[in-house]
This record gives structure tokens, C-alpha cells and sequence, in this order.
């Protein structure tokens, strides 16, 4: 496949992720390989103009007008690629003055002129975000003056790939070097040179292990720089620029398509958990969003909102049908009431703290028939059993780092004996629902089958309503708003069982409680196959991209 076939067939892998940084990156990696534009055979060679490069860099050095380098201690890596016949491999200090500018100290700094910082520059693209004068900023330590043609390189943090050409003289951070040719060459193609992906790869890999890696003098002089015939230079600037251009639209439009569809699904799921919609609009709406969750779900973030939204329905009583034939939920609150005074006179439970009161402002929003409000504590109790672990070595053990945020899944977890706990836990039984009272914002809640330890940040929870329904109940946005509340420390975040228990929360009729289970997990089945598909679709976009593009490399021959 040549560079032209890949550019007609985009469409095919422009949905993959950072498809158009990676086009960008792949212009510039076929530029620098002479295989964007074709060659001239009536272009002087590179190596007539390194011959001039030569003898003017000798020039200049004889009048003393650039400092003698030393020799080099080591000798230019390996070259990466071939390059066509007409072009060659040079190290840098033999076309360029590197680190050309004089520095100078902040006192005696023209006010008028540029001072660029790195922040200044866009990394990879080489953009200039901000200019800004020598007025305009406060310096205190000695910068680095530049000329207009030079080519500015950011030498910390190499791998952020900042590079532009200076439009204008000015003064920079001694983190920036100024790069300046020995005889005028096209300074754009230059530093697209610097910036292609192998150049990239080699000052990365030198700052490899390093917090703050920093570009040495000594390894950027030796570096393999891919110079052109001098009118093939200008040539693939050209070129270059009318490709960026077209990334620059691709771009746009994905940004366009995204928005959109993003103002579809905010829009749709907003009109479902609209407060109080009359009963066909909710249908019309309903129906939509169903009909739709392909197109209007493109993103993880998008599914993570889909599931909130299918939770609020569930528990306002829109996801499924109410039956008049079922028992009212007021009717199963007053046997819960008599189960637990039961078990507390048995000595099965402790005996919980009064409910506190419900009033009409406790209602989180408008309940259907046969619905009702209660506290956590009139449908759950927290069982608190510490024990020493060391008598339970073989039972797993259950920590907040083991439940997934905002989706009541159980993650991986390990034996008592293999986490190496020692302080005090709790012993939970099948059944049980495990809530973290760190950090509630995190709705880290999950129904356990086995028996086993939990930590004693978490709350071991037994509940006579249905305990899926609660627990989807727990990770709904009005109980995390509730328990966000209460928290009552600043550092860690913290729910106390005093705070838990005086949540509110609403309690449908016991058989519908099952209907609203079912129903969810459900839909919660087909979220998680839409995510799939994303990921999938991701994943077969990028390696189709991927074997795009090194086909193109592969095949894609330089013109003679």
C-alpha cells in the first residue's frame, strides 16, 4: 500500500484511538524517509551541500565567529532507516550550531523582545500557544538569545517533543537551545526533522530512569540527522503542511461528530431522568434512547452515564410496571420491624439506635403507589463481628481496593493468609453486602456468596428487603449524595454507622423489588456488552491501523 492508498482509505481507521496523532506522527516519519514527495534527479545532493556545510562552519570558525567544537567522544549512533541515494545521514553538529545562543542575564533584557517559555510551546505538533514579551514576565534567572530562523528545541523533558521555528528574535529558557544552521536551509524541515517519531525513541530512551530527563549537549551533537537535497527540503515542507492541514480538519470534524453525538446522549438521558414527565412522553423518550444506545454510546463515559440513568429509573419506579396486586411496601416495613425487635430479643442482633423521624422534606422525589420511604437502619442491619484474623487464615479477605466504584462488581481478591492481615476484621456470612465507609463518593458496595473477612474500613450489611435491589440502591447518585453528606472527615472521608443508618431510602414492594433486579441486570448485561464492542472496536481499529501503516513503510519505496 503506498502513503497516497493510506491517505484514500482513513476513513476506514480514523475512529481508532489518537488516529490523527498517529497520522501526524506517520507524515512526518514518511518525510523524513523520502517517501512523501519525489525525488529530483536535477537536485544538487545532500552531499555536495554538506561539502558547503563544511567549508562555511570552517569559515566561521577561522574568523571567530563560532567556537572551535571539540572532538567527538563518541561517534554518530547507527542510522535507523535508509535514506534515497540523493539524501544523507549527518550528525548534528556537523550541519548545525547547537546551542547557538548567547545567554544573557535578566537585567538586560529588551522589554520589547519575545521571551518564550516552554509551557509556550504545544508538545508534538510544535504549535506556539502563548507569546509572550520580556515585559510581561518576571525573570530572574539568565536566558538563552535567539535569531529569527533558529530552530528552538525544549531540552528537558525531550520526549514532549517541543520544537518550533522562531519567527521573530527573541529570548527563551536556557531549557530551550537554539539550534542554527551553518548555511541557509529550509528551518521548517528541520524541525519536523527533530520532531520525527525515531528522533523522538532516541532522546527518550537516553532519559530513560531520570525524573526530570534532560537532553545532554554531548548526546544531541552526535544524534543521526536525515538531511535532503536543499530544494527537496522545501519541497516536503510544502507537503507536509497540506497533509497537517488536512489532519487539522480530520480533527475538527471528529471533534464536531463527538460533540454531537455527546449532546445526543446527554440530552436523551436527561429527558429520561427528567423529574415528572407525563407518561407517553416518558415512552416516546424511553423508546429512543433504547432504539439508540449504539450510536448515542461511543464512549466508556457515555456507558457510565447510561448506567446512572437506568438506576435512577429503577428506583423512582419507571423501569418496570407497578402491579395494584402486590403487597404495599408499608406492609413489609412493619414485618421487618417485627423481625428485628425479634432477633434483638434473641440476642441476634444489637439493638439499633431509634430511626429518626421522616417528614414530608425527607422524600427524595415522587414515589408511585404502594412505595415508601424508610431510614437505612429500618431495612438493614450493620453487623459489626471484629475477630482476629489469624484465626481465619484460609478465608478470603475483602478490602474497598477490591470493589469496583459506582458498579457493585468484586474485583480479584486473596486469602487472609495472602493479603498478611493482622489487625482486627470483620467476619461477614454469605450474602452479606459489604459497603466501604471510606470515601463514600467512590459508591464502593458489593453482595458477596461466600463467607470470609472484610476490613474494618467496610460495614458488613444484612437487609431483609431484597439485596440486589439494595445494593443498586446504594450506588445510585441520591444515596451517594446522602452518604457525601454525612461524611464527617475532611482528610479521609469517612460515614459513621450513626450517619449510615439515618440515610433515607425507598422501598418498592417486595415482588416488584425482584422485577426491578431482574430488569437491571439486564440492561446492566447489555451495557457491558456495549463496552466490549468499544474496546473490541478499538482494538481491531488500532491494529488495522497499525498494519496500515507498516505496510505503508514497508512497501512505500523512495522515487529515484
Amino acid at each position: 500500500m503506498t502513503a497516497t492508498q493510506l491517505f484514500t482509505h482513513f476513513d476506514r481507521i480514523a475512529d481508532a484511538p489518537d488516529a490523527v496523532p498517529r497520522l501526524r506522527r506517520f507524515i512526518l516519519d514518511l518525510a523524513v524517509r523520502g517517501k512523501l514527495v519525489p525525488q529530483d534527479p536535477n537536485d544538487e545532493p545532500a552531499s555536495e551541500l554538506l561539502k558547503r556545510i563544511a567549508a562555511e562552519k570552517a569559515r566561521l570558525v577561522e574568523a571567530g565567529k563560532v567556537r572551535k567544537q571539540k572532538t567527538k567522544s563518541t561517534k554518530m549512533p547507527d542510522t535507523p532507516f535508509e535514506l534515497p541515494v540523493s539524501w544523507e545521514w549527518a550528525a548534528i553538529d556537523d550541519v548545525f550550531l547547537y546551542d547557538a545562543g548567547i545567554k544573557r542575564e535578566p537585567r538586560i533584557l529588551d522589554p520589547k523582545q519575545w521571551l518564550l517559555e516552554l509551557e509556550d510551546i504545544e508538545k508534538d505538533t510544535g504549535r506556539l500557544l502563548i507569546r509572550r514579551r520580556a515585559s510581561e514576565r518576571e525573570s530572574k534567572s539568565t536566558k538563552s538569545e535567539f535569531f529569527s530562523g533558529d530552530i528552538l528545541y525544549g531540552k528537558l523533558r525531550p520526549y514532549l517533543n517541543k520544537v518550533l521555528v522562531a519567527d521573530e528574535p527573541g529570548y527563551s529558557t536556557t531549557e530551550i537551545v537554539a539550534i542554527r544552521s551553518y548555511l541557509p536551509l529550509c528551518s521548517k524541515y528541520c524541525a519536523l526533522a527533530l520532531r520525527r517519531p525515531d528522533f523522538v525513541n532516541y532522546v527518550t530512551r537516553l532519559g530513560q530512569g531520570t525524573k526530570m530527563p534532560r537532553l545532554r549537549t554531548e548526546d544531541a551533537v552526535i544524534a543521526p540527522f536525515p538531511l535532503p537535497p536543499l530544494a527537496e527540503q522545501h519541497r516536503i515542507v510544502a507537503k507536509v503542511d497540506e497533509l497537517m492541514a488536512l489532519c487539522d480538519r480530520l480533527e475538527a470534524a471528529r471533534a464536531e461528530q463527538e460533540a454531537t453525538r455527546n449532546r445526543m446522549a446527554t440530552t436523551s438521558l436527561a429527558r429520561l431522568d427528567a423529574p415528572d414527565p407525563d407518561s407517553a412522553t416518558f415512552q416516546i423518550h424511553a423508546a429512543f434512547a433504547l432504539n439508540n444506545l449504539t450510536p448515542l454510546t461511543t464512549r466508556p463515559d457515555q456507558i457510565k452515564a447510561l448506567r446512572q440513568t437506568i438506576l435512577n429509573l429503577a428506583v423512582r419506579g419507571k423501569l418496570v410496571e407497578q402491579n395494584p396486586n402486590d403487597e404495599p411496601a408499608s406492609e413489609l416495613l412493619k414485618r421487618i420491624a417485627k423481625n428485628f425487635s425479634r432477633r434483638v430479643a434473641e440476642g441476634k442482633l444489637k439493638n439499633p439506635k431509634p430511626a429518626k423521624a421522616l417528614s414530608e422534606k425527607d422524600g427524595l422525589f415522587p414515589l408511585p403507589r404502594g412505595w415508601a420511604v424508610a431510614r437505612f437502619n429500618q431495612v438493614a442491619a450493620i453487623q459489626s463481628n471484629l475477630v482476629d484474623p489469624r484465626r481465619y487464615t484460609t478465608l478470603p479477605h475483602i478490602a474497598p481496593d477490591n470493589i469496583e466504584s459506582w458498579t457493585a462488581r468484586l474485583l480479584s481478591y486473596v486469602s487472609v493468609a495472602e493479603a498478611g492481615v493482622y489487625s482486627g476484621k470483620h467476619l461477614f456470612a454469605a450474602g452479606a453486602i459489604l459497603y466501604s465507609k471510606i470515601r463514600p463518593n467512590l459508591a464502593k458496595v458489593a453482595k458477596v456468596d461466600f463467607d470470609g473477612l472484610c476490613s474494618a474500613d467496610m460495614y458488613p450489611i444484612h437487609t431483609l428487603i431484597d439485596s440486589d435491589f439494595l445494593v443498586q440502591f446504594m450506588i445510585t447518585k441520591d444515596f451517594v449524595a446522602q452518604a457525601v453528606k454525612e461524611e464527617n472527615r475532611v482528610a479521609m472521608p469517612k460515614i459513621n454507622q450513626s450517619a449510615l443508618s439515618d440515610i433515607v431510602v425507598v422501598v418498592p414492594p417486595l415482588a416488584e423489588q425482584h422485577r426491578i433486579v431482574a430488569k437491571v441486570d439486564e440492561l446492566m448485561t447489555l451495557c457491558e456488552r456495549l463496552e466490549t464492542n468499544l474496546t473490541t472496536g478499538d482494538e481491531t481499529r488500532t491494529r488495522l491501523m497499525e498494519a496500515l501503516l507498516h505496510e505503508t513503510l514497508a512497501t512505500d519505496r523512495p522515487a529515484t
